[in-house]
């Protein structure tokens, strides 16, 4: 095996077949390409290949199968002069509006298009129809506020319908949503909001979660009383008691009230806008500097995400999706991209283990639900707490599952499959916040193999490279795609001559996009392994590989619950530091780590072995939306290094801060303290 490979499965490990590919909507979609193009595509690899080499005939298709709604047809798909680090434009002289498209002929319809629940929640509902209605109302609410086409409107909100709701109706005006979660702390939010300048504010009055009731005014208020922007703050009080003192939060309205400010017989308008016309802002970590802003726009994820819904996930008007998220996350985003294709979305609230480990599956049986997402880590720690979800439900409803966050562990497919749902299409998905959708991802009509994301989507370029101009399979590289695609951001807020967004993507390979993901694409089954983050790619001494393949190895061993692997510099050189949680019950010992290099070693290489092996204390670092924070620790424990070189250790050492910034996106800020005890990695 060479120092850049992994090992990958072959047919043995094949553990999901669709029973009926030809009924599936990939499949649909090929014989509408065939006879529209008079093509004689075969299999999905040939229409993946033609859909990357005939990108504006693909998602021209796409704006035609998935039902586009506009006042204004395109007149050019696609700029064709440009290289892609400019950007170039998609359905040029196009107007449309997102709204339109999810709620323009559901004004009358009974659906049901949202089921909110969540800790202190009761289950509620609302029908396309009265999701209709809601939105009207609120858009009329926004317009007498002053709210016109590019303003800003902001959500410091937990994930409940009137987020959706206050989301669309600024969408149909052509304003510009972005949206935060309530367990961000105030510096990350104005770290965030402060940047774009939003004029209205959404938010609540209190939250709850892991069984207690969480006040938000305190920090609604701090937040509010820094953007002078706003104009008004909108609070929804959580649940049905009376709201809290709201008065030292300036302009506040209640919800009720300012829906009151509606002009009850306007209709609901559609701004038309073109098709790079903003519809999100959304930000990037913040774990490694300022967070960027990033501006989506309404026609690139309403197409990419009809796409992915639609084609390749069969989401239709028949299912219901929930997928365990928060308003902070762009899966957050995602899920409500569902509404376009007319499935319901479960929007839940809370912790998703209380009252305990079968929250989220008894509301699967409850609701029939069709589709649930969630993350690696949640499927994880069901593992460890044995926690077998087919012994206590039925789930006779669900066809798919999707993680994200993080890449889902062999071990975890294993768990799906013996204890969760053995008829279930397992779809290990990944993309980014960078374009709010998936690069590689889920697809009913193909196989799910062990530890193996399916596929590389439709329409995405997406390659693996060992250098410029060098794509490789079978072979871990970095992740990159080689040509445009509509989702890509529009530009960055406030980036001044497009710097940041250049820098982001395009000077890795110059006009090539660098996503910043390891990758290996698998050759004999054209499905793909990712191996983490490429800014996280461990390089001792020049070889590069990915944190996952050390995972893969630790998560055999029971009495470890968690692991962090990171690359700690050295000057020019790095070596690899190895984090352990240990399970309950069990202890660290120095066999253990040597049990651990051997098979690092065994089944790997010598320069994969960590320089250093140790426990932690206080847990494993974790953003809130469940990925481990590995570039945050790197940089941490290499400044503790370079700090102890530097003379007296204590004073060194106190001058190396964690950012308030930093630990504002963290669900464990606390964790970060304990590697300034560790004596092991300063030497």
């Amino acid at each position: 095996m060479t120092l850049n490979s992994v090992a990958l499965p072959d047919s043995s490990q094949l553990l999901w077949m669709p029973k009926n590919p030809e009924a599936t909507a990939t499949h649909k979609f090929k014989e509408f390409v065939n006879v529209k193009r008079s093509l004689a595509l075969v299999t999905y690899s040939d229409l993946y290949t033609w859909s990357v080499t005939d990108i504006e005939a693909f998602w021209s298709d796409v704006w035609e199968y998935t039902g586009t709604v506009f006042s204004t047809n395109y007149s050019l798909v696609l700029e064709g002069d440009k290289l892609m680090d400019q950007i170039p434009k998609w359905f040029i002289g196009a107007r449309l509006n997102y709204t339109e498209n999810v709620l323009g002929k559901m004004a009358d319809n009974q659906r049901t298009a949202i089921y909110s629940t969540g800790e202190g929640r009761t289950l509620s509902s609302l029908s396309f129809a009265q999701l209709y209605d809601q939105v009207r109302l609120c858009a009329s609410a926004m317009r007498n506020s002053g709210l016109v086409s590019g303003d800003r409107v902001a959500g410091y909100l937990p994930n409940i319908s009137e987020t959706v709701i206050a989301f669309l109706a600024a969408a149909s005006i052509g304003a510009i949503w972005s949206s935060t979660s309530t367990d961000f702390g105030t510096a990350a939010v104005l770290d965030r909001f402060s940047q774009i300048k939003p004029k209205l504010l959404f938010s609540t009055d209190a939250t709850c979660y892991n069984g207690k009731v969480h006040p938000h005014v305190e920090k609604l208020s701090a937040v509010a009383n820094e953007l002078q922007s706003v104009t008004k703050v909108i609070v929804i009080p959580f649940g049905n008691k009376s709201p809290a003192d709201l008065s030292s939060i300036p302009n506040v309205y209640l919800w009720d009230d300012f829906m009151l400010s509606a002009d009850e017989n306007t209709s609901l308008d559609f701004e038309q806008l073109p098709f790079d016309h903003p519809l999100f802002i959304l930000f990037s970590s913040g774990t490694t500097g300022k967070p960027k802003c990033l501006v989506h726009s309404a026609g690139g994820l309403l197409l990419q995400h009809r796409k992915e819904h639609q084609i390749t996930q069969d989401l239709g008007q028949n299912d219901i999706i929930l997928y365990y998220t928060t308003t902070g996350w762009m899966m957050w985003n995602w899920l409500v991209g569902a509404l376009s294709v007319g499935s319901a979305v479960v929007l839940y609230e809370g912790s998703p283990f209380k009252p305990d480990a079968s929250s989220l599956w008894a509301i699967i049986d409850t609701l029939g639900i069709t589709a649930f997402g969630t993350s690696a880590k949640y499927i994880q720690s069901l593992e460890d707490m044995d926690y077998r979800p087919k012994e206590h439900h039925n789930l006779d409803s669900l066809k798919a599952i999707y993680s994200t966050a993080s890449p889902l562990k062999p071990n975890s497919f294993d768990f799906v499959y013996n204890h969760v749902k053995a008829d279930v299409c397992l779809s290990s998905i990944t993309g980014g916040t960078d374009i709010c959708s998936l690069f590689c991802g889920a697809n009913t009509s193909l196989p799910v193999y062990r530890g193996e994301v399916q596929t590389r989507g439709l329409g995405m370029a997406v390659e693996s490279w060992v250098g410029e101009n060098r794509p490789v399979v079978g072979q871990s590289g970095d992740l990159v795609c080689v040509k445009p695609f509509p989702c890509m951001p529009t530009y960055f807020w406030g980036d001044d001559g497009g710097k940041r967004y250049h820098a982001a993507y395009f000077d890795h390979y110059p006009h090539i996009w660098y996503h910043g993901d390891f990758m290996v694409v698998n050759p004999a089954t054209g499905g793909v392994h990712m191996l983490g983050r490429s800014d996280g790619t461990l390089n001792p001494a020049g070889v590069r590989f990915g944190s996952a393949e050390l995972y893969n190895i630790v998560d055999a061993y029971t009495e470890i619950a968690d692991s962090l692997v990171v690359g700690q510099r050295q000057g020019v050189d790095e070596r690899v530091l190895m984090f352990l949680q240990m399970a309950d019950d069990h202890k660290f010992s120095v066999d253990l780590a040597k049990r651990i290099s051997v098979q690092i070693r065994a089944q790997l290489s010598p320069r994969h072995v960590p320089a250093i092996i140790l426990p932690v204390t206080s847990g494993i670092p974790y953003t809130v939306n469940g990925k481990k924070v590995e570039i945050a620790v790197k940089r941490l424990v290499s400044d503790l290094y370079q700090a102890a070189q530097m003379g007296s250790l204590e004073t060194s050492l106190k001058n190396v801060k964690i950012d308030e910034k930093t630990t504002s996106t963290l669900a464990n800020p606390e964790s970060l303290l304990q590697f300034y005890s560790m004596p092991e990695i300063l030497r």
